[in-house]
């Protein structure tokens, strides 16, 4: 017998009491795996009991949890994507301007516009966020935006999940997680977290793949206020925009951003027009309010500046800051004075100050700033820079830089002086302001030709015979061919033919040019003239011993009007005195045909021949009579 001391416990029997159920299959199992008997064992041992093998084993592979997407109900997608939003807003006609903006555009004599009114415009860009945005770091996300999740290692899923009204995304086998208004930069590690608690050694990818469209109020002084849907990235710029920008009574100054009743941001376009600084641009959330505030004091600036316009100042600021508003002054500004226009009549009329009384003077709303120009003012000699040109019988002939108030007698020592061929007398100087002042009273000569060849049919007696149309047609080939001629713009001096100098006093002019030709060996003879030609100079004789030699003139020709164009560009007119005249080297004489036209055509011949190329313009005269 078993004591109670020596009594086993029930557990360790029950293996005995398998055995004693179950001989043959325990012996079995109990047996070696490998065949054969053990040594000493017996054959009819052997028989008895067979030995059996135990099967090999195979370890399953292991499989990850598959975390299958939610299956719900088809909801109305009404989110909005950063391409949808990427399309600008159809904008209507541009702002109509403000009362102060005609009156400027009047007084300027061209339109002028609310600086900033350009984004307005029909064909301006807009400042909604590009097609391809990157969705930031700082973006917070709201009620029904779209995320995609990717789990793989241990867990695998791929997720597209969207935030409900409470905020929330639901992960199955992992259960809700709240994610509204968690940054984008901290979602990844909201969603590990939860994930963490469930499962070990997985891999989390998440992204925002579609944004919902949030609504804000555009309120105040906006073109179009209301409600708008924006995308979710949209900035207070944009939504102000999407508004069509400040009314003609809004500011662009002024652009407030309220968020819960409470102020969350001042903009002001200036700063992004002018400096590109979006630092007070803030981004959008759902239920934000925008204020236009009222337009401020304007002033109107225009002239010599970088950009003409009408700026909006802040409290306190100056003529000066308003220039700086218009980019400053242009390069051909007048630095030192300016001229600002009370409209409002507190001082009646423009006021001059100079420049450092606009950095002092606040600017008055209502005026009107114009900087001056300095170009095309005609400056003292004495300070205009002078490059001249001076060719023929020199020494060096070329282009000279010289100091303004200088002697043509220096030039012509800096050019190494008149060579031993120089004919001073017959020298052509030319110069752009003569030439200019000979086209303005060229242009009268030609007008007052034109009025009296057209009125003379009128008061003449053979008025028939000179209103025929083959005579209205030559008034017209004279004034056509008169109006195509080229003043020369040369100065005429009074040398002597045996000058051995050119008039050395004469305070040379920026684009003066200067020729010094040759002695000239001929004289010219042409016009009614039996053979036009030119003649070598003969010492001691007269114009009209020249015409003799061309054959004297013929009984067409106009005795009383021959005239000489002398070397120096003088004309000698003076009937038939001028025949007696002595002929100088150079000279070209001239015998017109005896049209009976009278004073006209001898004031004709004076005009064009003092002014343009004696030849050309006696001969256009004689064909226009022939």
């Amino acid at each position: 017998m078993i004591s109670r001391r020596q009594r086993l416990p029930v557990r360790a029997l029950i293996p005995a009491l398998a055995l004693l159920v179950l001989p043959g299959t325990a012996a079995a199992q109990l047996s070696s795996p490998v065949g054969g008997q053990p040594q000493g064992a017996s054959g009819a041992a052997s028989t008895a009991a067979p030995s059996v093998a135990v099967p090999q084993t195979s370890v399953a592979q292991f499989q990850p949890a598959v975390i299958e997407a939610p299956t719900s109900a088809p909801q109305t997608d009404s989110s909005v994507s950063p391409q949808d939003d990427a399309a600008p807003r159809a904008r209507a006609k541009p702002v109509p301007p403000s009362e102060f903006e005609t009156y400027v555009s009047n007084l300027a004599g061209k339109p002028l516009h609310r600086f900033g009114a350009e984004l307005l415009t029909p064909d301006a860009g807009t400042f909604a966020a590009p097609p391809s945005v990157v969705v930031p770091g700082d973006y917070r996300l709201n009620p029904g935006d779209q995320l995609q999740l990717g789990l793989t290692g241990s867990v695998e899923a791929a997720l597209r999940l969207t935030v409900d009204n409470e905020g929330r995304i639901f992960v199955p086998r992992v259960g809700a997680i709240t994610v509204g208004g968690t940054r984008y930069a901290d979602l990844h590690d909201v969603i590990a977290r939860a994930v963490s608690r469930q499962y070990r050694q997985f891999v989390l990818d998440v992204t925002v793949a579609r944004l919902r469209g949030i609504t804000v109020y555009v309120t105040g002084f906006a073109r179009r206020p209301g409600s708008f849907t924006v995308s979710s990235l949209s900035t207070l710029v944009s939504a102000v925009m999407a508004a069509g920008g400040p009314s003609a009574g809004g500011s662009f100054r002024s652009l407030q951003l309220r968020r819960g009743g409470k102020l969350v941001s001042d903009f002001d376009l200036y700063d992004l027009l002018l400096k590109g600084d979006k630092t007070g641009d803030a981004t959008l959330e759902n239920g934000d309010v925008i204020f236009v505030a009222p337009a401020g004091d304007q002033v109107a600036v225009l002239g010599s500046v970088n950009q003409e316009a009408i700026f909006e100042l802040a409290p306190d600021q100056t003529i000066s800051d308003a220039i700086g508003y218009a980019g400053g002054t242009s390069t051909v500004a007048d630095q030192a004075r300016l001229l600002v226009l009370d409209t409002l009549g507190l001082k009646p009329g423009w006021q001059q100050l100079s420049t450092d009384q606009a950095r002092s003077t606040r600017a008055r709303r209502g005026a009107v700033v114009r900087v001056l120009s300095d170009l095309g003012i005609e400056r003292p000699l004495g300070t205009q820079p002078v490059l001249i040109t001076i060719s023929g019988e020199v020494a060096r002939p070329g282009r000279y830089y010289v100091k303004p108030g200088t002697r043509l007698a220096d030039v012509v020592a800096e050019a190494g002086g008149l060579t031993a061929d120089a004919f001073p007398y017959a020298s052509v100087i030319t110069r752009e302001s003569v030439k200019a002042q000979q086209r303005q009273s060229f242009d009268r000569a030609v007008k007052d030709m034109e009025l009296l060849l057209t009125t003379q049919p009128l008061v003449s007696v053979n008025r028939a015979q000179m209103s025929s149309a083959g005579n209205l047609t030559m008034i017209r080939s004279v004034v056509d061919q008169m109006r195509k001629r080229e003043p020369t713009g040369r100065l005429v001096f009074d040398l002597p033919v045996n000058a051995t100098g050119l008039p050395g006093d004469v305070i040379v002019e920026n684009s003066d040019s200067v020729f010094v030709p040759t002695r000239p060996v001929t004289i010219g003879v042409f016009g009614a003239v039996p053979s036009p030609a030119s003649f070598a100079y003969r010492d001691g004789e007269t114009i009209g011993d020249f015409v003799k030699s061309a054959g004297g003139i013929q009984k067409l020709g106009d005795k009383n009007g021959v005239f000489v164009v002398r070397a120096n560009g003088k004309v000698v007119a003076d009937g038939r005195r001028v025949l007696k005249a002595p002929a100088l080297p150079g000279d070209l004489i001239f015998v017109p045909v005896d049209a009976a036209r009278g004073e006209f055509w001898a004031r004709l011949r004076d005009i064009s021949g003092a002014l343009f190329s004696p030849l050309v313009s006696a001969a256009a005269i004689t064909n226009a009579v022939n």
